[in-house]
């Protein structure tokens, strides 16, 4: 089969597509390929298993982030781990823009296949591989000539600055095979292949907890084993390339999360062709209009982590690093709420391009209802292990005491996080990717800056923490309340203009 022929046949090339309406109406016939997965049967069992996968390979990534930092811990270099935290500041502006893009080509593509376009939906997927090359590419450009500038403003001084500068410069180019990774994760999803979207970051973690060991370290004990039959120790000899290493463990592990991803979306689904010229201004304005809102919106909670990580330095190494350390514990902690925002979308944008208004809020309610239940059980795990984190992770002082606080007292406060993060999928796919855009812009200035100074005076770094966290209540409650109004008025316009397709449970 040749996985790159063109999309000759099938949907209509010059027909104009609307971000602001469904992809088909009833009464379209649908094209070829296998019907769309989300559009019966039980929601929450979607929800479930796409968040399950999902959670899966986004905690063996952040468990890979983390098991890198706690090598790191075993230099015994506060200096390292400090480094380490801003540069994660940095690094997360140029994941945020990779996670843009995957959402312009998820809010694209998963309507398409819902409304039964599939020849529409491997076009519009091609193209989005294709703008989010150039757009990764130019970008990691820009910020890879900024790093100085950028760790001055974050506060990095001294031996910090040069290790944190030496990190950036290696890992900041590989943003490009990091983007296109994720916009396969995302066009996977919208088909609901969320074990192969799955896998795609799952790869990458592996790759890189087993490098990190031996580019870090200078050499490696082992045994003995008895268990094995060895019962002497034995060494062997590494890199020994310390943060510089760690940083090259997870350039070869994002080269690794794009082979995973193209191989599925290319080999396993047919959904990359070859461009189509005549059609790619038209679909790159389309894909434009919600990655570049999409893009701005993820890049406010890397704005709002530098308000803090800039806020905080004020209080030191030893806070920096206690911060640094909790922004590798959320994810892993908090990891099936991310896998849920991003499995979110694929159901709300298929139902929507079915014109199934009533699902639509049923998986929109049900996901909120999920996410306040990750966050109980997460902090409840949170609590019992937080002095057990800080002694594994070799915090003392006031880093020690930062995480403790975040882990029993705050941690209960991202479910508002959590909200903002399933509204923000809503108004990407349902044609309002502005509204993110507001709110979490909004988040990141109004509920983050006056807060975290004025819980930096108050109560020193862990008031910094408290202000971050209180400050996004608002923008939470908020989001939810804007989201069910996008979809009742969606729904409202949709039954004006013809009554809805019969959906089947």
């Amino acid at each position: 089969m040749d996985t790159l022929k063109t999309d000759a046949e099938g949907d209509e090339p010059g027909a104009p597509v609307s971000l602001m309406a469904p992809v088909a109406a009833p009464g379209v016939p649908r094209r070829s390929g296998a019907p769309p997965k989300f559009v019966t049967g039980s929601l929450l069992a979607h929800i479930i298993e796409m968040t399950g996968a999902g959670a899966l390979g986004l905690m063996a990534i952040f468990a890979g982030d983390l098991a890198n930092l706690v090598f790191l811990s075993w230099l015994k270099d506060e200096s390292v781990v400090a480094a380490v935290g801003y540069g994660s500041s940095i690094l997360f502006l140029t994941v945020s823009i990779g996670i843009g893009l995957a959402i312009a080509a998820t809010s694209l593509v998963s309507p398409a296949i819902g409304a039964g376009q599939r020849v529409k939906a491997r076009r519009l997927s091609t193209h989005a591989h294709l703008a989010t090359l150039a757009i990764s590419l130019v970008l990691s450009f820009f910020v890879w000539l900024l790093i100085p500038q950028a760790l001055e403003m974050l506060g990095a001084k001294g031996r910090t600055f040069d290790l944190a500068s030496r990190y950036l410069t290696i890992l900041i180019p590989s943003l490009a095979p990091l983007a296109l990774g994720m916009a396969a994760s995302g066009v996977l999803r919208s088909v609901g292949d969320a074990r192969r979207a799955m896998n795609i970051t799952l790869a990458g973690a592996v790759v890189n907890l087993i490098l990190d060991p031996f580019l870090i370290f200078d050499q490696i004990t082992i045994g003995p084993l008895p268990w094995l039959g060895i019962d002497a120790s034995f060494v062997i000899p590494c890199a020994g390339l310390g943060l510089s290493g760690a940083a090259i463990s997870t350039v070869i592990a994002r080269f690794c999360v794009m082979a995973v991803g193209l191989y599925g979306v290319i080999h396993v689904h047919d959904l990359m062709g070859r461009p189509r010229p005549k059609m790619l201004r038209q679909d790159w304005a389309l894909l434009s209009a919600v990655a570049v809102p999409a893009i701005l919106t993820n890049v406010a909670t890397p704005f709002s982590n530098a308000v803090v990580t800039s806020v905080i330095s004020g209080h030191g190494d030893s806070a920096v690093a206690g911060w640094t350390i909790i922004g590798r514990i959320l994810p892993v902690a908090f990891g099936a709420i991310y896998a849920l925002s991003g499995s979110i979308g694929p159901i709300l944008g298929q139902n929507y391009g079915a014109r199934h208004f009533d699902r639509v809020r049923e998986a929109f309610t049900l996901a909120l209802k999920v996410t306040a239940a990750f966050t109980l059980a997460a902090w409840i795990v949170l609590a019992l292990i937080a002095g057990w984190l800080a002694g594994t992770l070799h915090a003392t002082g006031e880093a020690a005491e930062i995480i403790a606080f975040y882990c029993r007292v705050l941690a209960p406060l991202f479910v508002f996080m959590g909200a903002l993060f399933i509204a923000n999928a809503a108004f990407n796919t349902l044609g309002r990717p502005v509204m993110s855009t507001l709110l979490n812009w909004g988040r990141a200035t109004l509920g983050t800056v006056p807060f975290a100074i004025a819980g930096g005076s108050l109560g020193g770094a862990g008031g910094v923490l408290a202000g971050h966290m209180v400050g996004g209540i608002a923008f939470g409650l908020l989001g939810v309340f804007l989201g069910y109004r996008l979809i009742d008025e969606l729904a409202a316009k949709a039954a004006d203009a013809a009554p809805p397709a019969p959906a089947v449970k």
